[in-house]
């Protein structure tokens, strides 16, 4: 009555205390055994659903029961309420307050007489910095009336005169969706995150599960997935994305937009230029000759993939040559040779079967000559190796 009369003024903030030792539970946790009565209350006095819901607890006596949350709730008229409840607690308490603009009321259910005090507190404002003026509490006189009997003769009312009831169905059913998101963030506030970040946000993506060595150098806009791995001395251009299962290093150098397909190991030695697409479980190899008893780490034979290259799905690349400029080795291909620019390789071991333009086109020749139909770009065929003409649709570099 005296908040839908004006008597508090605008209600800023409404908090409640349930507190008491025991009775502690097994079937529920202290959120759903106590809030359930506050989280009406606040419903009720503040006439709408919260618009977020904050939740933290501690689990005590029994690893996967709360004994004590605290839920914080936030309103789209700007109301904000907390409700704190305990089974752990020295002693009893059951306090309802609620701020208003122009003043406070306070319910404390323990005490015996003078349940109800109205603080007529103000904050004035003196050399623009708020001033707290204390007035003395004002009792509040109401019926002594057990709350349980008063509820029960309000619902055989209801029915007898076949009218809704204050706390109907809906109303139980607006606790319990409340009661579900206290729970849910209070699983969700189990989940510890450290209180000071250790370093400045990074240019780069990497997920949570991904493993990022120390002396690595990683360009912005690049995303490293699941279980990846970037050992050290690498460095990974601006704009790469590195799938899953994906492990880069040592001292590998990938240069910009490059994209790595999941389940790709790009070893010691191993190149990859601007641009380079490797699909699902390529090989890299960096070992002409291995054996498990003869260590052979310092006999790496460098491997270069060149700007644009398309490597496909499962194919074998043999360490100690180069894969040319735009250059598209077909999937479970075996490369054991250099493969010029441009160049189409299928098969086992790999041959040159055609060419392609840097578009990802295959190209039709004729005689010397050779044009993309899809962007126009143009080439000439000179000693069996397809070379760029200059012209139009031509802004690949060589």
């Amino acid at each position: 009555e005296m908040i839908d009369g004006g008597e508090l003024g605008r209600i800023q903030y409404i908090y409640s205390n349930r507190l008491n030792l025991g009775k502690i539970r097994r079937e529920e946790n202290i959120l759903w055994s106590f809030a359930p009565h506050d989280i009406s209350v606040i419903l009720g006095l503040v006439g709408e659903l919260p618009e977020a819901v904050q939740a933290q607890g501690g689990n005590y006596l029994h690893q996967q029961i709360a004994d004590v949350t605290v839920s914080l709730l936030s309103f789209r008229s700007g109301v904000k309420a907390h409700i704190f409840v305990s089974w752990l607690h020295p002693f009893k308490e059951q306090k309802l307050i609620v701020v208003g603009d122009r003043k406070m009321a306070v319910f404390d259910d323990v005490e015996p007489k003078d349940k109800l005090l109205l603080y007529p507190h103000s904050i004035d404002w003196k050399n623009h910095l708020p001033v707290a003026n204390k007035a003395e509490a004002r009792p509040i006189a109401f019926d002594p009336v057990e709350p349980l009997r008063a509820e029960c003769l309000h619902f055989l009312e209801c029915v007898r005169a076949r009218t809704r009831p204050r706390t109907d169905g809906e109303e139980g059913l607006r606790v319990l969706t409340v009661l579900q998101q206290c729970q849910e963030a209070l699983g969700h506030s189990s989940r510890s995150r450290p209180l000071f970040p250790s370093e400045e946000a990074k240019p780069y993506f990497a997920h949570e599960s991904a493993f990022v060595d120390e002396n690595v150098e990683i360009g912005e806009g690049t995303s490293i997935w699941h279980v990846s791995h970037v050992l050290k001395g690498s460095r990974i251009g601006k704009h790469c994305k590195i799938g899953q299962n994906v492990v880069v290093g040592p001292n590998v150098t990938i240069g910009n937009s490059v994209k790595i397909q999941n389940n790709v190991s790009v070893y010691e030695g191993v190149t990859l230029e601007d641009h380079v697409f490797c699909g699902p479980s390529v090989v890299f190899t960096n070992v002409l000759n291995p054996r498990s008893e003869i260590p052979r780490m310092k006999e790496h034979k460098p491997t270069v993939v060149k700007r644009g290259a398309t490597l496909g799905a499962n194919c074998t690349i043999l360490c100690g040559i180069t894969i040319g400029q735009y250059a598209f080795v077909g999937a479970g291909a075996v490369v054991t040779k250099h493969v010029p620019d441009f160049a189409l390789v299928r098969g086992n071991p790999a041959n040159i079967t055609g060419w392609m333009c840097a578009c990802g086109v295959k190209l039709k020749v004729k005689g010397n000559r050779a044009a993309c139909h899809s962007c126009h770009r143009r080439y000439t065929k000179k000693q069996d190796l397809i070379q760029p003409l200059p012209g139009r649709g031509h802004n690949q570099k060589t």
